[in-house]
């Protein structure tokens, strides 16, 4: 028998599967410190590590498990939780029908995965994507890599959290801010968008300044209406 190297295939899926999860890495471990923050957030708002990190094995959004566990600790109704739970993950109902023509035709365990594994860096990762640049392997690879990391993360922020108190007062929230901002400025490629993150930046601060409730949702809307106005009025 010949000595012949083994090489993967160039769409073989554990080649598109580790290109999607090399490519995620930055973000992946960007991530990390908000996921010790969502862990040790968990133990400081009452809940056994096992619920902690439940959390994040089952719910995984970083941004609504934040809200829900202060909501928790603050005695809020499980309706008031779940309204504004709603709200914040409520763009991803946006990314699904994003991605729709790319994700619709595959098997539906692949519709399932891929589902549950999207958020707002995979979406950033895959969104832009053709349906026939579009590789289910590489999408799993990248959107599990970062599933594994942000629940390996929350396990350290429960460890953590138990043996150090106010671990949530390290500044560790920066991490989400830090990650937003690495995943919306590549995304700046036109004036529609450009307006649309420049009137949620704007707007967002000044109804947090005023306690205006719900203004993150607001914020949100107006920037997206302002963003979709410059596009109708040809301003790209």
């Amino acid at each position: 028998m010949d000595n012949q190297e083994i090489t993967l295939a160039p769409d073989s899926p554990s080649k598109l599967w580790l290109q999607g999860a090399i490519r995620m890495l930055p973000l992946s471990i960007a991530v990390v410190p908000w996921g010790i923050l969502a862990g040790s957030f968990a133990i400081d708002s009452g809940l056994t590590a096992i619920e902690g990190q439940a959390f994040s094995l089952i719910l995984f959004a970083g941004a609504a498990q934040l809200v829900a566990m202060g909501m928790i600790k603050s005695g809020a109704t499980l309706t008031a939780m779940l309204i504004t739970t709603f709200f914040i993950t409520s763009r991803h109902f946006l990314y699904g029908a994003t991605m729709r023509d790319k994700v619709s035709p595959q098997p539906l365990y692949w519709r399932l995965i891929l589902g549950f594994l999207l958020t707002d860096e995979l979406f950033a990762f895959c969104g832009h994507q053709t349906v026939k640049e579009f590789k289910p392997w590489y999408a799993f690879g990248a959107g599990f890599s970062f599933y594994l990391i942000w629940n390996l993360a929350t396990f350290f922020g429960i460890v953590a959290g138990t043996a150090i108190p106010d671990l949530n007062e390290f500044g560790l929230e920066f991490a989400v801010v830090a990650t937003f901002i690495g995943i919306v400025v590549p995304l700046i490629k036109n004036i529609p968008i450009l307006v649309s993150v420049v009137v949620a930046v704007v707007l967002s601060v000044v109804l947090a300044a005023h306690d205006i409730e719900g203004g993150l949702v607001i914020a949100s809307i107006v920037a997206m209406s302002a963003g979709y106005g410059c596009e109708k009025i040809g301003w790209n």
